[in-house]
């Protein structure tokens, strides 16, 4: 497989990214595993209700009881004359219904979990394009990585033809060798 950013010739096809310009070859695959068709998103089957959501509408409905039987908790307290049991009821009701839903609501949307995520990629695995019944005079699917030298540079000396310096001992050890020839 060739990178389709530059064009480099892959040693495998099962590497993440071009080894030359870092391009990610994952997308790449998929799209020749699919026979050049985009990967669609499809939801796996019928989805149930998350413990969150479930919480939440719980803590709704109890909100909303509230806000209907506490009313009518009133309107029947007020016809009847003298102590009552809804003299109790009704204010026990309205704390119960209105904050108990909104706590329940509350712990629902912090402490419970969320619908997971059910999205599969619907895609095929990658299958290498058939052999070519011209053999190896068969074109390449994708041209081969051109050189294009930068221009303005000079090449580089071959150093194998300096000749290295002499080291400083040996130069100082020859003057020493020319003095004690000429005072014998």
């Amino acid at each position: 497989m060739y990178c389709p950013q530059c064009g480099q010739q892959q040693v495998s096809d099962s590497l993440r990214f071009c080894s030359r310009c870092g391009f990610p070859l994952e997308g790449v695959l998929q799209l020749l595993g699919s026979g050049g068709a985009l990967p669609f998103y499809q939801p796996s089957g019928p989805r149930e209700m998350s413990a969150r959501r479930k919480g939440v509408r719980q803590g709704a409905a109890l909100f909303l009881a509230g806000a209907v039987l506490v009313p009518m908790m009133g309107i029947i307290n007020s016809f009847t004359h003298g102590p009552s049991l809804l003299d109790i009821l009704a204010p026990l009701a309205a704390v119960i219904f209105f904050l108990g839903g909104l706590m329940r609501m509350l712990f629902a949307a912090i402490f419970e979990e969320g619908a997971p995520n059910h999205h599969q990629i619907m895609t095929t695995p990658y299958a290498s394009p058939p052999v070519s019944q011209l053999g190896a005079h068969a074109p390449a699917a994708l041209p081969a990585a051109q050189n294009n030298p930068m221009g303005g540079w000079r090449p580089r000396p071959n150093t194998s033809e300096i000749r290295h310096p002499a080291s400083v001992t040996e130069n100082t050890t020859r003057l020493l060798d020319k003095d004690d020839s000429g005072n014998r």
